[in-house]
């Protein structure tokens, strides 16, 4: 199966980032000027094998967290039939 989207494939925005947390049971980032913004993708496959990649290559840093963002359900959020 191809990550690349179809013709007929309805464009769902997601942002990957991730960053140093102050504590590993929330979600505060201990420098907000310091966040990987890993980028958009047009799809969830996409933006998970990227979150995927971004987190093994931190592995060893145990404060460093990796998140997806659905972006479409922030644009749209009354037509989200994802």
């Amino acid at each position: 199966m191809s990550d690349e989207p179809q013709a007929n494939e309805k464009q769902l925005l997601h942002l990957v980032f991730g960053g140093r947390l102050t504590d590993m049971r929330g979600i505060e980032f201990e420098d907000v000027s310091k966040l990987d913004l890993v980028g958009v993708f047009p799809n969830y496959t996409q933006a998970h094998n990227a979150w995927k990649s971004a987190a093994q290559r931190t592995v060893d840093d145990a404060q460093m967290r990796y998140f997806i963002v659905h972006l479409h359900k922030l644009l749209d959020p009354e037509n989200d039939d994802a």
